[in-house]
């Protein structure tokens, strides 16, 4: 499998649905796939925070755990951590995240 479906759910409710390449990240293909709510400013290089999503309760087991420079990334998020909150440069898409949904919010700002 070469690509894998993610939905990605905005501030207002809409679903943006991508087909993801598998090894690559989250916020790369949100970012490719002309998702707005995933600034990305830093490109990935885990020096912002605004990729900032919230992962669904079902698919936060399937993610590998937040390393300590991604936990203290996600202490300078726009809008308040919460449980599921990780930043999509550090998703990387596999086969097992098929139909993994995540919210975006409101702001990365």
């Amino acid at each position: 499998m070469n690509t894998i479906t993610v939905h990605l759910q905005d501030s207002s409710g809409a679903v943006h649905t991508l087909q993801g390449r598998v090894g690559k990240s989250l916020m790369k293909e949100a970012v490719s796939g002309g998702v707005e709510a995933i600034a990305a400013d830093c490109g990935g290089s885990m020096s912002c925070a605004t990729c900032h999503v919230m992962v669904d309760l079902v698919w936060r087991d399937r993610l590998p755990p937040p390393d300590k420079d991604e936990l203290a990334m996600l202490d300078m998020t726009a809008e308040p951590r919460e449980a599921g909150s990780r930043l999509s440069c550090q998703i990387v898409l596999t086969p097992g995240l098929d139909g993994l949904r995540v919210r975006m919010p409101a702001t990365q700002y």
